[in-house]
């Protein structure tokens, strides 16, 4: 079966994707800073632990917005 492509579905996902990557932010945030305060970690200390916590983030995020794709343009959920 053939994926269902229309602006309709389309801004669905995208909706679905900024949903989620808001909530992933929040909470990734939030255990950032609790260890970088649990740590005391100022300056550069703090911006190498942003960087460890962006990179496995950032494909999260990825996953996040295909996993959303994929439902929202899915024939059976239509």
């Amino acid at each position: 079966m053939q994926r269902i492509k229309t602006f309709r579905t389309v801004t669905r996902a995208v909706a679905a994707a900024c949903f989620l990557m808001v909530q992933v932010v929040i909470c990734i945030g939030t255990v950032y800073w609790a260890v970088a305060a649990t740590l005391r970690m100022e300056g550069t200390p703090a911006m190498v632990l942003g960087v460890v916590f962006a990179v496995p983030s950032a494909y999260f995020l990825m996953v996040v917005c295909r996993m959303a794709y994929e439902a929202e343009t899915d024939p059976a959920n239509q």
